[in-house]
């Protein structure tokens, strides 16, 4: 049995980290507010742009000489993946979420004789696909000690993946990272990149289409917005992430908090009955003592 010494030192152990946790659910929940209104105004831009995308790629795609971020090099052996997450812990599963999603994905490509490379923005990607896939590494980006991420981070990662692509170094990228549905749910997403996607349903939805006249020419909108897109894109990954990891910290403190008050609940009442007992056994020894003189 503990003695009274320990169980005090137990209780107030667990007082301060249930006031470190208390503190950095507050923390999480005054960013995840502004993290969480910049992710939600990043979806209908992207959103929009890839619609637009697709309305122009539909009549370029097909056409010999189309930009390789539109249609990829033709080819399907090398595949890069891009895995955003975050650069600190304690928020739960949010990290590991998508590290086992890019996981799965990569030994299903390999076991289909695929080569994969992986590029991660957040350290705990890194370390944790770095425990089994090190050697598939091709970069590592981080944003510990920033306050804020730009949308010229996005952009360099974009320009980063752009180069690699020119230079043949892959044939197929996809993005993966943690959606924002809500302040408890974070949806692991697997977005392809590079060829960019052309929705196959389009001409299937039924009722009259409408008809887009482009100037300057598609090629020339296209050159310039393919780039853009692709920032875009991992700029919504980068936010998306962020509002979901604040969300996951804030839910993980607060239970944090939550089992501390039990745990320090169930250590005060192991602490009163311990006290009673010594009580009891002194008072028994002190009515021995006197009964025997």
């Amino acid at each position: 049995m503990a003695s009274l010494k320990d169980l005090r030192g137990r209780i107030n152990s667990v007082k301060n980290t249930r006031k470190i946790t208390q503190a950095m659910k507050m923390v999480a929940a005054a960013k995840l507010r502004r993290a969480q209104a910049q992710a939600e105004a990043a979806r209908p831009y992207a959103e929009r742009m890839e619609a637009i995308l697709a309305s122009l790629g539909a009549a370029v795609a097909s056409a010999p000489g189309a930009p390789q971020l539109l249609v990829g090099t033709g080819e399907d052996r090398v595949h890069l993946l891009v895995v955003v997450t975050a650069d600190r812990g304690l928020a739960g599963a949010f990290n590991t979420n998508v590290g086992r999603l890019a996981r799965a994905r990569i030994r299903a490509l390999e076991a289909e004789g695929k080569v994969v490379k992986i590029l991660t923005v957040g350290r705990k990607g890194a370390a944790y696909l770095k425990r089994e896939f090190a050697s598939r590494f091709v970069g590592e980006i981080t944003y510990l000690g920033k306050k804020r991420v730009e949308f010229t981070d996005a952009e360099a990662v974009a320009i980063r993946v752009t180069e690699m692509l020119e230079a043949g170094e892959f044939d197929v990228c996809s993005l993966v990272y943690n959606r924002f549905r809500n302040v408890i749910t974070q949806v692991p997403t697997e977005q392809r990149l590079i060829p960019a996607p052309l929705p196959e349903q389009a001409a299937e939805t039924g009722g009259p289409q409408a008809l887009y006249e482009y100037e300057p020419g598609e090629e020339e909108i296209l050159a310039t917005l393919l780039p853009r897109n692709l920032a875009i894109q991992v700029y919504r990954a980068v936010l998306e992430s962020t509002a979901g990891f604040y969300g996951s910290q804030m839910t993980a403190m607060d239970n944090a908090t939550r089992n501390a008050g039990d745990m320090i609940n169930k250590l005060t009442l192991n602490y009163n009955r311990t006290r009673q007992a010594n009580i009891t056994k002194e008072l028994i020894e002190i009515i021995s003592g006197a009964e025997a003189v």
